[in-house]
């Protein structure tokens, strides 16, 4: 149940009324019960709104993005951003928090993809979805009213996946839009589900082992190859080309191994890895970033990464 270190304090009080009202974890309700549910989490716990100059949403093909321009614009760095909750819930409201805050910090603009979910849309929908919504951003008559001249790739959790799947794609030597940088929170990346922090992580927390396998069951069609590299980026091609990549990994999460093990992956391909490890936090920080200070604070030093990386003052 627990990690190698003891919950830290400002996680163990956030974590505190979903113990005291029984631990269930994600996969002990239904789709149509967990989505409002996480919804309503979010909203309670994430970071408060900050104020951007434009806010917009547009479709794009099957699934729609939100436009998020801060009043101070920078660059024409455009961050991508691909939320979390295991490819079956979450959507632009839930983390609109998070990329507000990235959005304002970094004086970039964000666009965050609110790709089709399963069960749904079963795998690739939202794999394919984030794909068009790169290639979507690479073109500027497109509509977006953006001029990229590179991007960052930005997510967290299943979003983390998506994210070094882009990477791991779209490397310099194919003549795509240039990746500046990558940020990956607590992100899947070896659907194996084999790793130790898998045995260790099974009750207490709303993301355990046996949530991960419902996410599974529920995206991935019986009988597809769970190694191939856009599933499980682990097992993928990783060279010196990919852009540096700001890694974060928390101690009470099944996905902990498999994320040091591709922070350390990227790092011996000679790619440029700023890593943190928070061995006494849980799985969910970044979108309990509003109640959880340290979750507030790694926000801020991802916003730093990013100016660093993309030539931008603080």
């Amino acid at each position: 149940m627990t990690g190698y270190a003891p919950l830290a304090a400002d996680a163990a009080a956030a974590l505190k009324p979903f113990r005291e009202a029984g631990s269930h974890s994600f996969h002990e309700f239904t789709v149509d019960e967990v989505r409002p549910r996480y919804i309503a989490s979010c909203e309670a716990n994430g970071l408060k709104p900050a104020d951007l100059y434009r806010v917009e949403d547009q479709t794009v093909g099957e699934f729609s993005v939100r436009i998020y321009q801060p009043k101070q614009q920078q660059s024409d760095t455009v961050i991508l951003f691909m939320h979390g909750g295991g490819w079956v819930f979450g959507n632009a409201d839930t983390h609109d928090g998070l990329c507000r805050a990235l959005a304002a910090g970094t004086g970039h603009s964000l666009v965050a993809v609110d790709y089709r979910l399963a069960p749904e849309h079963p795998y690739p929908a939202a794999h394919d979805d984030c794909r068009a919504a790169f290639a979507w951003l690479s073109d500027s008559d497109a509509g977006h009213g953006l001029s990229a001249s590179q991007v960052v790739l930005a997510g967290d959790s299943a979003g983390g996946q998506l994210a070094a799947m882009l990477a791991q794609e779209n490397t310099p030597a194919r003549g795509n839009l240039p990746i500046a940088a990558q940020v990956l929170l607590y992100p899947i990346t070896d659907l194996r589900m084999g790793s130790e922090s898998y045995s260790r992580v099974t009750q207490g927390y709303p993301l355990v082992a046996d949530t991960m396998r419902w996410f599974v069951d529920l995206y991935v069609p019986e009988g597809t190859d769970l190694t191939a590299p856009a599933l499980s980026p682990l097992l993928g091609d990783v060279d010196a080309q990919q852009a540096p990549a700001i890694v974060i990994t928390v101690g009470h999460d099944p996905l902990a191994d498999e994320g040091i093990a591709y922070a350390q992956k990227l790092a011996q391909a000679g790619v440029t890895v700023t890593h943190h490890h928070l061995a006494g936090y849980a799985h969910g920080l970044f979108s309990s970033a509003g109640v959880i200070a340290q979750g507030e604070h790694q926000v801020e030093a991802v916003c730093r990464f990013i100016r660093e990386h993309t030539g931008t003052p603080a």
